[in-house]
């Protein structure tokens, strides 16, 4: 699993969707652009796990299109997701930024492993960049000593911001907390393939 299916899970728990509306809902509240091949692909693994459901819905004039449903299975699923950081996903900012974004749908300790998994990937990070410094400032590479002193800066400055998350996950929720309306999402340049609206969507019959 990866933050990918998060975004989906998490979309379809604001309601039933067909697939193009889907794709619009991540991408409008999350900046992500997500393509039928990544799309359909979860889809149709979440419906082999019970998470989702798809019904036909008929359109006058045109193919039926398919809505998907989250199930209760996939409720647990998506919070299952959420709680956990894998250590081999911990450095990745897409796969922290997507369940940071939602810990209003965990507990107070379940974010504070997530915030546990991503410190340890910094101060990895952290370490492994005062290496490449020190090697790039004994080479007198100037380039490469000012790239790592700029990521040393960085990693240093997110460890002092998850020290403050974490003071701040502790916390439960209360109802004046707002539901989060939009992921600080994994930037578009992390996506690749063709552009969406070059796509043929199956659900629209295009």
């Amino acid at each position: 699993m990866s933050y990918v299916e998060i975004l989906i899970l998490r979309r379809l728990r604001s309601g039933p969707a067909h697939g193009y509306e889907l794709r619009k809902r991540v991408e409008q509240t999350t900046g992500f652009v997500l393509h039928n091949n990544s799309l359909y692909p979860a889809l149709r693994r979440f419906e082999d796990a019970g998470a989702v459901t798809k019904t036909a819905e008929p359109q006058q004039g045109r193919p039926s299109r398919l809505v998907y449903t989250l199930t209760e299975v996939g409720h647990e699923l998506l919070h299952d997701m959420l709680a956990d950081l894998p250590a081999d996903q911990a450095a990745d900012d897409s796969e922290f930024l997507a369940r940071l974004g939602q810990f209003s749908l965990i507990t107070p300790a379940e974010r504070g492993a997530v915030l546990d998994a991503r410190t340890r990937a910094v101060h990895q990070m952290l370490a492994h960049t005062e290496t490449m410094r020190d090697l790039a400032v004994a080479s007198r590479e100037r380039w490469g000593a000012l790239v790592t002193t700029e990521l040393l800066a960085r990693y240093t400055r997110e460890l002092a911001w998850l020290a403050e998350l974490a003071e701040l996950a502790a916390k439960p929720e209360t109802d004046s907390d707002p539901e989060p309306c939009a992921e600080p999402g994994p930037r578009a340049r992390f996506a690749s393939g063709p552009d969406p609206a070059s796509e043929s969507d199956p659900e629209l019959g295009s």
